[in-house]
């Protein structure tokens, strides 16, 4: 490969593009998050998307499938699971064979009664929710006992919402690493979630304060190789949560898209040679869980917006990649994610044009493919396709 630059890894947390094969055992069938939105709102205006190939994976009203592209495909989840923890996980390079459990009647009552000793706090709810519905529901009697709301979800979660007046962030945090300690072995959940929240009875609002405490990695990722080569690997957003921080170089925890893609665009002004891993949560934390259509396609109009003028940035030897970690389709009744493919776009001034990737059969012929890039020794999980993405070489 050429001299290797920079490569930049942006998932948008939640980004669909139609169920995989195995979507009705997760009770996904017919989930689509791009598509249905897309047809919901009469089509997308996405002109950067299109240029890059994305009418060409799927049928998206508003986009053509007749512009050449760059590079595209699709990517399946070859892990058995739908959350982000495992998404993020099998990227880097970690394949799942078992999934995170998951608790649909809530937490057993001897991990309640092991998590109240231990806080000194009693709790409310334990049951899965929608992370606003649960503060509407029991957000006074949390403020009038001071009990903590645990609730759950579809994914594999134990999450902790307190008002902020109450509980302070650095005690609910701590109040999270209390949990986490406590939910391993057979109660391993993949992540623990802080949800403080602000406001009156009526009128309850989500803070900015949310933290992620996940499990380590069970196996070194490419992360881990890349920074032990000596390469620069930024993460931006909650990737530092995701992988407890591991291989990171540096990380900047933005909280929504607007912080995360403001400062993926000062990266691009920066010199570096390494891999900056960025996720924009506010497709799935914002929009997906709470079937907000209308705010699901502004923001993927809003990021189209973004790429404009951030193309231009891209310097020879470097990749952007696009790509989702599971679906979150706003309009079906649930709240929760969805077992789809995920969208592959990737450009840059050596990737060729119209050049079909596929469909990858795991999210790991990404981190096989990062190897290949920064000149590592071959990842044993995935397949690669560095080779295709190369200017001129063969795509079909």
């Amino acid at each position: 490969m050429n001299k290797v630059q920079r490569v930049f890894l942006i998932v948008l947390d939640g980004l669909g593009v139609g169920e995989l094969p195995d979507a009705h055992l997760f009770g996904d069938t017919g989930s689509n998050t791009l598509g249905n939105t897309a047809r919901a709102l009469g089509g997308l205006t996405l002109p950067n998307f299109e240029k890059l190939g994305l009418g060409k994976i799927i049928e998206v009203p508003g986009l053509s499938n007749q512009v050449p592209g760059k590079a595209y495909g699709k990517m399946a989840e070859k892990s058995r699971g739908k959350d982000t923890t495992t998404g993020h996980w099998e990227m880097a390079g970690l394949v799942l064979e078992a999934p995170f459990p998951v608790f649909p009647t809530g937490f057993p009552a001897t991990i309640m009664q092991q998590f109240a000793e231990r806080t000194g706090r009693a709790t409310l709810a334990n049951i899965p929710a929608s992370g606003t519905a649960v503060i509407d529901e029991f957000g006074a009697a949390h403020l009038d006992t001071g009990a903590l709301i645990v609730y759950t979800s579809a994914d594999s979660v134990f999450q902790i919402a307190a008002h902020e007046e109450l509980v302070p962030l650095k005690q609910l945090y701590d109040y999270c690493e209390i949990a986490r300690e406590i939910l391993q072995g057979d109660y391993g959940v993949g992540r623990v979630i802080a949800r403080p929240f602000r406001g009156s009875p009526g009128q309850f609002y989500r803070t900015a304060g949310r933290k992620d405490f996940s499990l380590p990695p069970v196996q070194p990722t490419i992360l881990e190789k890349l920074k032990a080569a000596d390469y620069t690997v930024y993460g931006v957003g909650k990737i530092e949560d995701i992988f407890c921080s591991r291989g990171l170089t540096a990380s900047n925890h933005t909280h929504n898209n607007a912080e995360t893609l403001a400062f993926v665009s000062e990266l691009l002004t920066k010199d570096f040679t390494g891999l900056v891993f960025a996720n924009c949560i506010d497709f799935d934390m914002e929009y997906g869980h709470r079937n907000d259509v209308v705010g699901f396609g502004k923001a993927l109009e809003a990021f189209d917006q973004w790429l404009g003028p951030n193309l231009a940035k891209l310097r020879a030897g470097d990749l952007l990649i696009l790509t989702g970690d599971h679906g979150c389709d706003p309009t079906t009744s649930s709240t929760d994610h969805s077992r789809e493919y995920t969208p592959l776009l990737i450009t840059g001034p050596e990737v060729g044009s119209d050049l079909s990737l596929g469909i990858r059969e795991s999210f790991a012929d990404l981190a096989a493919t990062l190897a290949v890039w920064f000149g590592l020794e071959p990842w044993l999980v995935g397949q690669d396709f560095a080779a295709l993405i190369k200017q001129g070489s063969p795509s079909k």
